[in-house]
């Protein structure tokens, strides 16, 4: 039976994968990183690996080794959204401002979860050979913010269930999100960014 590194490993091994001279926004650098294991700071020293991420590409890799020290530090949210990290090296990002339109619009009566557990259907543009509309589903992250409801605004991020179906997008365009008819909201696409893997 193979072993697994316990999170104090996991997170030494995602900082030597970075460039030693990586820096957030935010100032803080690998030194710090280096400095937050050494203290026993795990979760600082997650935060901080991601914050660094945000600006310097990583591989799939370093996004694995962050998600299972966040499961194993019980950062559930964490490991949820170095998952999603993951999966955007390989797929590529899709980044937009949704809208959900309220309960009075026929949107939705409550708010959803950003975790990316939250799977609509969405109109970016298909259609069939009837000229109906060809529906695409794609997942949800709600960027800094653990919930969206009825009538709010925020940026999110979309991981297509078929990618490739979603390449034509640019920012600008402007898609809309289904759980039922009518639509339940409007997203303006604001970044699209191609597979690092």
């Amino acid at each position: 039976m193979q072993r697994m590194d316990d999170a104090f490993t996991l997170l030494r091994q995602a900082v030597d994968l970075l460039p030693p001279d990586a820096v957030a926004e935010n100032g803080q650098t690998v030194a710090d990183v280096r400095r937050d294991i050494q203290l026993q700071e795990w979760e600082m020293a997650l935060d901080v690996l991601i914050e660094i991420a945000d600006v310097h590409p990583t591989s799939i890799t370093f996004w694995e080794k962050l998600a299972e020290a966040a499961r194993q530090i019980m950062l559930d949210r964490s490991r949820h959204w170095c998952e999603w990290r993951g999966w955007e090296v390989e797929h590529g990002t899709i980044r937009a401002a949704l809208t959900l339109l309220g309960a009075d619009e026929g949107g939705r009566q409550s708010a959803f979860s950003g975790d990316g557990q939250l799977r609509p259907l969405w109109d970016i543009g298909h259609r069939t050979a009837t000229g109906q509309q060809d529906l695409n589903i794609a997942r949800i992250w709600v960027e800094f913010a653990p919930q969206l409801g009825p009538g709010e605004t925020a940026d999110v991020r979309l991981a297509p269930l078929q990618p490739e179906k979603w390449q034509h997008l640019k920012p600008g365009d402007v898609i809309t999100m289904h759980e039922a008819q009518p639509a339940a909201g409007i997203a303006e696409i604001i970044e699209v960014l191609p597979p690092r893997a």
